[in-house]
């Protein structure tokens, strides 16, 4: 099973629209599934993310084929082109640099949305999934994955924009993954 993480709707509709997912609850979560996917809306925010995230730990039993993963859109410096699928290796979050894999980059998870290129690449939901996941020894493989939405101006995000940007990205994600389409 394939547990997915994302903040908003928009995000989970483009993993909706391809895959023709089921919708129901968990909670006070929404939920959208198949028989080898489950999507969880959290809401913006760590607390969110880390509740969410939670939620799924607890409702389902974890086997060593099961990955996790947290995917949305995050704002980057302009040298990094709309639209591009990035791989996080670690998170870091007030001031503290987690990591969890050995190949890709480090993605910075804020509680306020930035209009400053400050970092990299920033988001505001990575550090509440790594916070779940990682503690829980069950989980074996989670990964964080991001496609760059604006260039610290998130303001110009659309709910149509953000579908837009997941849906042209899940084969790549599929990809990354290596696992097969649902």
């Amino acid at each position: 099973m394939l547990y997915i993480v994302v903040a908003l709707q928009a995000e989970a509709q483009a993993f909706v629209d391809r895959y023709k997912l089921e919708k129901s609850s968990l909670g006070m979560y929404k939920i959208f599934s198949s028989e080898k996917l489950k999507i969880i809306v959290s809401g913006m925010g760590v607390i969110n993310a880390r509740n969410a995230t939670q939620a799924l730990i607890n409702a389902y039993d974890i086997t060593d084929e099961d990955s996790y993963l947290n995917v949305g859109i995050c704002g980057a410096e302009s040298s990094t082109a709309i639209g591009s699928l990035l791989a996080f290796s670690s998170v870091e979050y007030e001031g503290i640099e987690y990591k969890f894999q050995k190949k890709g980059e480090k993605l910075t998870c804020v509680d306020e949305p930035l209009s400053e290129p400050s970092y990299r690449a920033v988001d505001m939901e990575s550090y509440g999934f790594y916070d779940a996941v990682v503690h829980n020894p069950a989980i074996q493989n989670f990964h964080i994955l991001k496609v760059v939405s604006d260039h610290f101006k998130p303001q110009s995000v659309t709910k149509d924009g953000a579908k837009k940007l997941l849906f042209n990205q899940i084969d790549a994600i599929n990809c990354m993954l290596n696992i097969e389409r649902y």
